[in-house]
Formats: C-alpha cells, structure tokens, sequence
C-alpha cells in the first residue's frame, strides 16, 4: 500500500465568507444572542462547509454500509453472522427502524452491500483485509458519493463490527478491548469479556501496525468501515456536511482524524450511543453529540433523527424575523427599524 489509500492532502477548508454570512444574519434575529444554543451552531457549520448563506436542506441522505466480518466467528456479537444478509434485505424492503426514521425526516434512504459474497478474514489469525480488498472498499465508499447532496448521514450494518471498531480504536488512541469494548448487540458480562479478549488477541497479532491507520485498517478493518471513511472523505472534498452515527462510523473517521485531525472538520456527531466507548471516542475526536437517547442500533438511526435538529435550525436561521422587520427593540432598547 505505497500509494495512500486515505489521503488527506488538500482538502478544501470551510468559506468564510459563508460562515460571517451565517454569523452575521445570527446576530439580528429577533432573539438574545446565543439563546438558540447548538442550533446557531450547526447552521454556522452548514454555510461553511457547504459553501453559501443561507444553508440549504434541499437534498438530504442516509447512507448505510453493510459489511460481513470473519472474526463474528469468535462469538463476538449476541447474533449469528447470518443476520447480516437479513438485515440488508429487511432495509430494502423497507422493515427496518432506518426506513422509518428516514421517511420520518425527509432523507432518501441508500443502502450500500458493495462486496455481498465478501468476509473479512479473522484478524486473530490474519489480516482482515488484503491491499486490493482495502483500496476496493475505500474506492466504494467514495463511489457512493453523490452530485448535489446537501447532507449527508452515514452509519452501518454488520455483525461483528464492533468488535473490529474496538479493535482499530484500540489500536489507533491506545487501550485494550476492555476499554473498548461493550455490549454491541446485547452480549452480557462474559460475552464482553470473551468479546475483549478477541480484541486483545488481534492487537496482539498485529501489534507492528499499531498506530498507522492505513495498516490498522488493513490488518483490523471491516469492508463497511473502509467505505465510510472513503465516503466521509469524499464528501469533504465535494464541500458536503456530514452527520455521523455511532461508535463504528465514529471510528471510520477515528481513521481520518489519526492521519490529518482537520480531515473530519466538515462532520458533526448526530448521536451519542449506549455502546461503552463511544462517548469516550467523540471526546478524543472532539465531537459533541447532538443527541443523547441511549441508542444503540446502528443502521444510522442515531444520525438520521438528528437531521430533524439540523431541519429545525435551518428552519430557525431562514425563517425568523430581524429585529428590523419585526420592530422588535434590540437590547439597546432600541427599536429597530424605526
């Protein structure tokens, strides 16, 4: 892998000017400056990274990843590996808590199985990934980008998947698999011991990559997990927000943030899990969750309800009144307009 597969060189910065637009229209809304909180925020974050005032809400997406891991054969999820293939047949026929929660807010639903007859290798006993499997599934990920989406929300399905996250993460800001591991599906005390113990035994096999992302990526990486990081990184290049899910799409940008920490500035934490590490990654990450509900599905559940936050503070920004056009007085006690 002489060649970067995840590069992270020369990536357009946000607009300022977009940005001051933001700002400026902020300061003159028929509030108190700063009353609407993270709302204001996350409209600033729109206009910088999609390059204009105001922000636009026009065309909005969810993206899920699927991907299938050879370590579930360790006993590392509650659910056999099969489930899988189910659950990507269950989104497409629109069964699934996705589907809702993607019509719920007005997002067009993409499911993406790029690599259907592929399984990661068992990373106790082998890399998961050979070079060409890596690039390949990086390269799918970028593919699934889009001309004209306004946002973006990514998550995954994948049975053992948060084990491999465990794993990278472990392997990229240090640890072991008790720090990182949790209940995942809903494994009970001695399946998150067995569960850590896996991932002790991959850091251990692999311990000569530890601390590159391209190699742990390679060594400790799942299909879904190269796809959304080549997908977060394109997306960042097309000027295009993003909203993550939960620990395992936190990771996919885990693997940007270790090799460039200004390649995941265009992406905003939809949601912290209930999964053990997750609050713990955003802080390494320097992300606040815009929800906190105690989710831990996956599926990109968490991200897609906080599009209805992101709705709500364009809404906020577009929609309200000056002080001018209303002839609401400023604090000055001033009445603007007049």
């Amino acid at each position: 892998m002489s060649k970067p597969i995840l590069d992270t060189t020369a990536l357009p910065p946000p607009d300022s000017a977009a940005l001051a637009a933001a700002r400026q229209r902020e300061a003159t809304l028929t509030k108190p400056a700063g009353a609407l909180g993270r709302l204001e925020e996350v409209t600033a974050h729109l206009c910088a990274w999609q390059g204009r005032h105001p922000p636009r809400l026009d065309r909005v997406e969810v993206h899920v990843f699927a991907g299938r891991h050879g370590v579930a054969a360790q006993g590392v999820s509650a659910y056999p590996a099969a489930v899988t293939d189910q659950m990507v047949r269950n989104f497409r026929k629109g069964g699934a808590a996705i589907n809702q929660l993607a019509r719920s807010c007005g997002a067009r639903l993409v499911v993406h199985d790029p690599f259907p007859h592929w399984s990661t290798r068992d990373w106790t006993k082998s890399p998961a990934m050979d070079p060409a499997e890596c690039v390949a599934a990086v390269a799918a990920g970028r593919r699934a980008v889009g001309e004209g989406a306004d946002l973006l929300a990514i998550g995954e399905m994948g049975i053992g998947n948060t084990a491999t996250a465990a794993a990278i993460c472990a392997a990229l800001l240090g640890g072991g698999g008790r720090e990182w591991c949790g209940a995942g599906t809903g494994l009970d005390a001695e399946g998150i011991r067995r569960k850590a113990a896996v991932v002790d035994a991959g850091l251990a096999r692999h311990q000569e990559v530890l601390g590159d992302p391209e190699l742990v990526l390679h060594a400790l990486g799942g299909f879904e997990l190269a796809a959304m990081a080549g997908c977060i990184l394109e997306a960042r290049r097309r000027r295009i927000p993003v909203l993550l899910d939960g620990f395992v799409a936190g990771t996919a940008a885990a693997l940007l943030f270790r090799l460039d920490p200004a390649a995941i500035a265009h992406c905003l934490a939809g949601h912290v899990s209930a999964e053990h590490a997750h609050r713990a990654l955003l802080g390494r990450l320097g992300l606040q969750p815009l929800l906190d509900l105690e989710m831990r599905l996956g599926e990109a559940s968490g991200a897609a309800l906080a599009i209805q936050v992101v709705r709500a503070a364009v809404a906020c920004h577009t929609g309200m009144a000056s002080f001018a056009e209303a002839g609401v007085a400023d604090r000055t006690g001033r009445e603007e307009g007049r």
